[in-house]
C-alpha cells in the first residue's frame, strides 16, 4: 500500500517537475541508440542496459535520475528509490523534489532507516557526481566513473 501511494504520487508530480523545474534539454536518445552506439563498458550501455532490463525508456530532461541508478548500482523498489535519494542528499544535491521523497519515504518506510542512513553515508564518501552532464560522458567506462568519483554501490 506505501508503495502505491508513492508511486502515485511519482506519477502525478513528474509532469509538472519535468516542465516547470528542469531547465536542461532532453537528450532525445532511445534504449537502442544507447545500447549500438556505444562500447559496452560504456555508461551509455549500460544505461541502456538498465533501461532495457526495467523496459524502461528514456524520460526527458529526467535522464540523469537512470544515469545515478546505473553508477549507484541501485534497484528500482521504492525503497531502493528513496535509498538512491538519500545518496544524492549525502553527496550534496539538494532539490524540492528531493526533499519531498525523502521526508514522504522515511515517513513511510522507517523500517528501512538503516539502508537510508547507509545510502547517505556514501554519498558523503563519494566525491560530488550529481551535477556532472552525463549526455557528454555517455562513451566513458562506467567503470572508470565509479572509480574517479568514489561511487560505492548502494546495495552491497
Amino acid at each position: 500500500m506505501r508503495a502505491l501511494l508513492l508511486e502515485t504520487i511519482y506519477e502525478l508530480s513528474k509532469k509538472p517537475y519535468q516542465k516547470w523545474f528542469k531547465t536542461e534539454k532532453p537528450w532525445d536518445i532511445s534504449v537502442s541508440n544507447l545500447l549500438q552506439q556505444y562500447p559496452k563498458n560504456s555508461l551509455g550501455f549500460h544505461l541502456g542496459c538498465f533501461l532495457l532490463m526495467h523496459d524502461f525508456s528514456p524520460q526527458p530532461k529526467l535522464e540523469d535520475h537512470d544515469v545515478f541508478h546505473v553508477l549507484t548500482s541501485s534497484g528500482i523498489s521504492v525503497p531502493e528509490e528513496i535509498a538512491m535519494q538519500y545518496y544524492l542528499l549525502g553527496n550534496g544535491k539538494r532539490s524540492i523534489y528531493l526533499f519531498l521523497v525523502i521526508f514522504i519515504g522515511t515517513l513511510l518506510y522507517p523500517d528501512k532507516i538503516n539502508l537510508f542512513s547507509t545510502a547517505y553515508k556514501k554519498g558523503k564518501t563519494a566525491y560530488s557526481f550529481h551535477q556532472i552532464n552525463y549526455k557528454k560522458l555517455l562513451h566513458q567506462p562506467v567503470d572508470v566513473l565509479r572509480t574517479i568519483f568514489l561511487i560505492a554501490p548502494l546495495c552491497k
